[in-house]
């Protein structure tokens, strides 16, 4: 299993657009075969810093939902409400391995 782990610099003005803007992903990860755990927007500290997370059995199931998704008409939707309201400025995307009991 891999675990991608985006970490978002967000605009502080336009937290409604990005939470907009999750909630439309949330879905469409599980559509494509992986496990979201979730945005996290800012509550204390930092006002302009967002996480997700979510999860695909390999690496190469997870380049596979890029590939659908970069075809794929609610996934081209998600990208044109980004590109309306430019709701975060830049994000990192890094990949870990979950550890569980």
């Amino acid at each position: 299993m891999v675990t991608c782990c985006l970490r978002y610099v967000i605009d502080p003005l336009k937290v409604a657009d990005f939470e907009h803007y999750a909630k439309l992903w949330i879905p469409l990860v599980e559509k494509f075969g992986g496990q979201h755990h979730g945005y996290f927007l800012p509550h204390e500290g930092a006002n302009n810093i967002a996480v997700a997370m979510f999860s695909f059995p390999s690496l190469a199931e997870y380049e596979a939902y890029r590939a659908k998704a970069s075809t794929d008409p609610e996934c081209q939707a998600a990208m044109e409400h980004y590109e309306k309201t430019q709701c975060y400025f830049s994000y990192e995307r890094s990949f870990m391995r979950p550890v569980f009991d």
